[in-house]
């Protein structure tokens, strides 16, 4: 098993108004303790014209963090290549990683809430292959000094992007179905992490090291990464009303993601739905919400389904306040990450072991 890195990703939500000076004091907060703390990564969404998230220009908040830590890997995960030119993003991503010392990380996907396509006048799911082509010409941008394309979406003449990165290769991460084949395989041959896993029941996970074996060598030099709410409780009252939180964020993805309910001047409805999974049912196969212990088991069942060797906490969700987000923060820091660098520690111990019991024949 691989050993796992924690970090945390931020949509900022706001399901009571609240103002935004807020909010962004509260995600620069928990940046700074996350950098403190040992995280190591701040991924930051991007969503737009909805109290779902405030994080609607991920890249200029990210350099603003930039000039508040020191060792955190920055990141936008992730931003939905049908909304820009991938030359603007280039050089937004250049100039974070100049500004942070070379601290970026790209999160790419095609987002979900067609409520933002319409209000940019696009159509959510229509140019799939612009998309692969913008890729294309975000990555030639940010890894070579000068360089040109020519697509059926993109024609570019000889450019240098201008600042350079500061670092030759950023690392990349793309956003896959692992259940999908062509997704993973995509994904892989450009070189890419994986995103996953982030919807299913942890009981139905998909470890694509094992689905898709023909593929291992190259899985091998890739890393997987996921996300789900975490919190660390200090009694069952606290994993209860974190769990009614998470609703909130679980009706609000649902509805934009799916169009159901309409959006009334930016707020997303969250009266409950029909049929909808008991607390216990959340707790068990969603969530990583509970006790210390509670929390360790689910975060190793999420690793042995997925194999994956990342693991984002999305600690602030629905109303939590901010007193409380910051504390299970630090409770994760102190009691849950410790046992996994225990976990890498033992793996390595035996790892070792294998190897010499192997050259003793």
């Amino acid at each position: 098993m691989p050993p796992m890195q924690f970090g945390l990703f931020l949509t900022m939500p706001a399901p009571e108004p609240r103002p935004a000076a807020e909010s962004y004091r509260r995600a620069l907060d928990m940046a700074e303790t996350a950098d403190r703390l040992g995280y190591s990564h701040l991924w930051l969404a991007e969503h737009h014209f909805t109290n779902y998230s405030h994080s609607s220009r991920p890249l200029m908040l990210l350099s603003h963090i930039a000039a508040r830590t020191r060792h955190l890997r920055l990141g936008p995960a992730i931003i939905p290549v049908p909304l820009h030119h991938p030359l603007v993003v280039a050089e937004e991503l250049a100039t974070l990683d100049v500004l942070s010392g070379g601290r970026v990380e790209i999160g790419l996907g095609s987002g979900y809430q067609a409520y933002q396509y319409e209000r940019f006048q696009l159509v959510k799911g229509e140019t799939p292959a612009r998309d692969d082509e913008a890729i294309d010409v975000l990555m030639h941008a940010l890894r070579e000094p000068v360089f040109s394309y020519s697509g059926e979406h993109f024609r570019i003449p000889r450019t240098a992007l201008v600042p350079q990165p500061h670092q030759a290769a950023m690392p990349l991460w793309l956003v896959v179905n692992s259940s999908r084949r062509a997704s993973v395989e995509k994904a892989v041959q450009r070189g890419a992490n994986l995103f996953t896993g982030v919807l299913e029941p942890i009981s139905r996970l998909t470890n694509v090291r094992h689905q898709y074996p023909d593929l291992a060598q190259t899985l091998a030099r890739v890393r997987i990464g996921t996300q789900r709410p975490v919190y660390v409780a200090q009694s069952e009252a606290e994993a209860s009303e974190a769990v009614e939180q998470a609703r909130w964020n679980g009706r609000a993805t649902l509805r934009l993601r799916h169009d159901m309910g309409d959006v009334v001047d930016g707020v997303v409805p969250a009266q409950p739905f029909p049929d909808e999974p008991s607390q216990q049912a959340l707790r068990e196969d969603f969530l990583v919400v509970g006790t210390v212990d509670e929390c360790i088991h689910q975060l190793r069942r999420i690793q042995s389904g997925l194999g994956c060797d990342y693991f984002s906490a999305s600690f602030w969700f629905g109303a939590l306040p901010h007193d409380q987000v910051m504390t299970s923060m630090r409770r994760f820091a102190e009691k849950v990450m410790p046992v996994f660098a225990d976990d890498a520690v033992s793996h390595a111990r035996h790892r070792a072991k294998q190897q010499e019991a192997t050259l003793a024949w």
